[in-house]
């Protein structure tokens, strides 16, 4: 498998940055006619002092967004990930990249992929199949994601990601 078949960004300071950054290339790339598979994720703001809601886009899919959160009330600690709901993400992901697909991108490779769910097998079939897979790793999944994925990653600078993904498409179609 090649090097330049998984790419990968980092978070930023700045949250929900990565989320527009990966929305706005989706965009740019299925305008352009590049069959997309994957996932955006859209941050919506609930106001002063709340966490936002999280929902998911599946690429290539018309149905509707998945909102991967849930409400756990006011004080909670817990972790608000709906991980049921993050599955149908997947199932969702999973049949567009069936259909065809020439690059998959994904909202984020974290807890879940992690712990060897959430989109981790997605992501090993693509490249297996030969697309390309780009996705978003914060800081503290670094470890787990190069554990994943071996030498295989490479990094991409959020100034350069629609270079790597031509560069990923051209390269994928030779």
């Amino acid at each position: 498998m090649r090097p330049d078949m998984l790419g990968y960004i980092s978070t930023t300071e700045t949250p929900g940055a990565a989320d527009l950054l990966l929305q706005d290339l989706a965009a740019m790339l299925a305008g352009r006619g590049v069959r997309l598979a994957g996932a955006v994720q859209i941050n919506t703001d609930t106001g002063a002092g709340c966490t936002c809601d999280m929902d998911i886009r599946i690429l290539g899919d018309d149905g509707p967004a998945v909102r991967i959160t849930q409400a756990l009330g006011s004080g909670s600690t817990g972790c608000r990930l709906d991980a049921g709901a993050l599955e149908l993400a997947v199932a969702r992901v999973e049949k567009v990249l069936d259909q065809g697909a020439d690059l998959v991108i994904l909202n984020k490779f974290a807890k879940q992929e992690a712990i060897g769910k959430g989109f981790r097998d997605l992501i090993a079939e693509a490249l297996a199949r030969g697309v390309p897979v780009l996705t978003c790793v914060p800081p503290e999944y670094l470890d787990q994601f190069r554990d994943f994925a071996g030498d295989i990653a490479q990094p991409v600078g959020h100034g350069t990601v629609s270079d790597w993904c031509l560069a990923a498409l051209h390269d994928a179609a030779a």
